[in-house]
């Protein structure tokens, strides 16, 4: 029979490919899961892929094995006959940690289907959930009212600031937004955050840059007036950015996680977003919860606190910053929190 699966702890990205992130992740979120030495020898950290079986970065389980190991060699007990009609025999969820000491680019991202996409790429639509936020910190979302293609194309390519015709949102821990195929978006600076996404099994999720601030970068991804910018994506990007649409205040509106309560008490549960491509609810406080209500695979992850998976004849630990994986099939697994965050990602409304 099937069990829930504790996953590594330090799937990083290194410095060379988010050359924005910070140390929040692992001088605060995971300090007490790494060890001192290796944790002070870590540069910055912009990305942990905690649940992936994205080629990238694939999630490993505690004892090594590879997440897209397991899942193949049993898709309909992992995933679900649902799902596997739907998606195959690999899932498209993908769970990430996100911190950011410098403000990421003005980036969009297809829709998974977008037929312009060669075979091996993927759309990826995303939910954020603030974790921490430094004072004044915040994102960007969308355009303001009156900003035109031709508008956002003039400044780019004349080296103005695009982030002046965009709409910014200061935020804090618990705000939750939807970011759809052809939202334009950035994270700014001091925002960390968990990020489900939908990619493609098998293929590679797609960004495409609008605009990176005009910064330069040398070889090991540190910016540097002398260094050379990152690639940019002008066309493809205007070519998919919601603009014909809600603009202003009404597309950021529109970005916002409806956070429906779905129990009160001292373990509280609320549904962060249903999207066509996954769900997501936070669970804070103290208490249990049965996982038996979702038909595929959960992403489990402890943001805050303490928590436990426990099912008949085993358990696992999920201190604050671990997550596990739980199969569709297997024993009826509950969820234990001691004043706890934890973030539950499954299948969307594709499949259900």
């Amino acid at each position: 029979m099937l069990r829930p699966v504790l996953l590594q702890v330090d799937n990083f990205t290194p410095p060379t490919r988010t050359p924005w992130g910070g140390r929040w992740i692992v001088d605060q979120l995971k300090r007490d899961l790494l060890i001192p030495v290796v944790r002070e020898e870590l540069g910055v950290v912009g990305e942990a892929w905690e649940f992936s079986v994205e080629p990238s970065f694939p999630s490993r389980t505690a004892s090594g094995n590879l997440l897209a190991d397991l899942i193949a060699a049993d898709p309909v007990g992992w995933l679900g006959e649902p799902a596997v009609r739907r998606f195959g025999p690999q899932t498209p969820l993908l769970v990430k940690l996100l911190d950011a000491s410098a403000n990421l680019s003005v980036q969009v991202h297809p829709d998974p289907d977008d037929p312009a996409l060669p075979p091996e790429q993927s759309g990826k639509p995303e939910a954020w959930l603030i974790l921490h936020a430094a004072p004044g910190a915040g994102i960007w979302l969308g355009f303001r009212d009156g900003v035109t293609r031709a508008e956002v194309r003039r400044t780019i390519v004349e080296g103005g600031r695009v982030d002046e015709l965009m709409n910014f949102i200061p935020v804090q821990a618990g705000d939750g937004f939807v970011i759809r195929p052809g939202t334009v978006h950035a994270i700014g600076a001091g925002v960390s955050l968990i990020e489900p996404q939908f990619v493609q099994a098998g293929r590679r999720g797609v960004t495409w840059r609008f605009w990176d601030w005009n910064r330069r970068y040398d070889a090991e991804g540190n910016e540097d007036e002398a260094g050379q910018p990152r690639p940019l994506h002008l066309d493809r990007s205007l070519s998919v950015a919601t603009l014909d649409g809600a603009t202003g205040e009404a597309f950021v509106q529109s970005c916002r996680a409806g956070e429906v309560v779905l129990h009160h008490g001292a373990l509280a549960t609320r549904r962060l977003c249903e999207e066509p491509w996954f769900r997501v609810d936070v669970l804070e406080g103290t208490g249990d919860a049965a996982l038996d209500d979702a038909p595929g695979v959960q992403a489990i992850t402890c943001t805050r606190g303490f928590a436990r998976l426990s099912w008949d004849g085993g358990a696992i630990d999920l201190p604050a910053g671990r997550t596990a994986g739980v199969p569709a099939a297997g024993p009826e697994v509950t969820l234990l929190q001691e004043d706890a965050q934890v973030v539950r990602t499954m299948d969307g409304t594709l499949v259900a």
